[in-house]
């Protein structure tokens, strides 16, 4: 899978950090792109972020005759932020068949938690 798609992981500027089998780190810069209205970071740059991650983490667990997508995303804002950097830290915790369920931590860079998020990864065959 290309990151070099355009689209929104380059319009956030989400970038790999490491790419290993069941763990994607991936980081993107805290800009106005991803403020609210209020001056704070947007809770839908984090759910970006980590579906992002968990994407590119599961398109590396899978068959050349497979594509995966997502199937659900949960997220909890723990800290807030007008500035700085985030960095993604995704996990693989299931890998069936037909599905891969990652778990996100998305830390600042003072290493706080700002976010953590599950989501669930369909696992088809290409049509």
């Amino acid at each position: 899978m290309s990151m070099n798609s355009g689209g929104l992981i380059e319009l956030l500027e989400i970038e790999v950090v490491r790419d290993e089998p069941g763990l994607m780190i991936m980081g993107m810069p805290v800009t106005e792109k991803v403020l609210q209205p209020y001056g704070y970071l947007h809770g839908g740059a984090n759910v970006v972020l980590a579906e992002t991650a968990a994407s590119r983490g599961a398109a590396g667990l899978i068959a050349e005759d497979e594509i995966t997508f997502g199937m659900e995303v949960n997220a909890n804002h723990i800290k807030t932020k007008q500035s700085g950097r985030l960095t993604a830290t995704a996990r693989c915790r299931h890998q069936g068949r037909s599905s891969q369920i990652w778990e996100i931590e998305i830390m600042d860079e003072e290493e706080s938690l700002v976010c953590l998020s599950r989501c669930t990864m369909a696992v088809k065959k290409k049509r």
